[in-house]
């Protein structure tokens, strides 16, 4: 069975990957996806967290790295996936993401939603918080793949 693991990924995080690898454990494929979404400023071009993502899922075959523009739903019933991955950190994530699941389902009732509740030890991380430890100077070790942290110091001197 195919999902699709959806987020905006700017910039991936150890709590990205945690999802990434434990849905790739579940799924027969794996498609992360990178959404386009032209009201956020993100750090990083589209191409470059698909760039970002494939360097750090290449050592799971059952993943693929793709984006998309517009309606999920639409994406998903397009790459032929019945399920989409949500990963979680707390109960401010699922309220979000309950809304979403359900109009996603109103929109195609073949699509279900799989909430993945992310480690412990990366409960408290996002994207942003990276960003912002990134711009003060504190490490990002342990928060993002190296390559990324060296991606985001040089992003940040331009």
């Amino acid at each position: 069975m195919k999902a699709i693991y959806p987020g905006s990924f700017d910039p991936v995080t150890a709590g990205h990957l945690d999802i990434i690898e434990r849905s790739a454990r579940i799924f027969d494929h794996v498609v992360v996806s990178v959404a386009v979404n032209i009201e956020k400023k993100p750090m990083f071009t589209v191409a470059e967290r698909v760039k970002m993502l494939k360097n750090a899922c290449r050592h799971l075959d059952n993943v693929e790295v793709d984006y998309f523009h517009g309606l999920l739903v639409n994406y998903v019933v397009s790459r032929e996936a019945k399920v989409v991955v949500k990963g979680l950190r707390a109960v401010s994530d699922f309220e979000f993401e309950f809304q979403m699941s359900l109009m996603n389902r109103r929109i195609s009732e073949e699509v279900e939603t799989l909430f993945m509740m992310t480690s412990a030890e990366n409960s408290f991380l996002s994207s942003r918080l990276v960003k912002e430890m990134a711009m003060f100077g504190a490490s990002l070790e342990g928060l993002v793949p190296k390559e990324v942290e060296l991606r985001i110091i040089e992003k940040l001197k331009q």
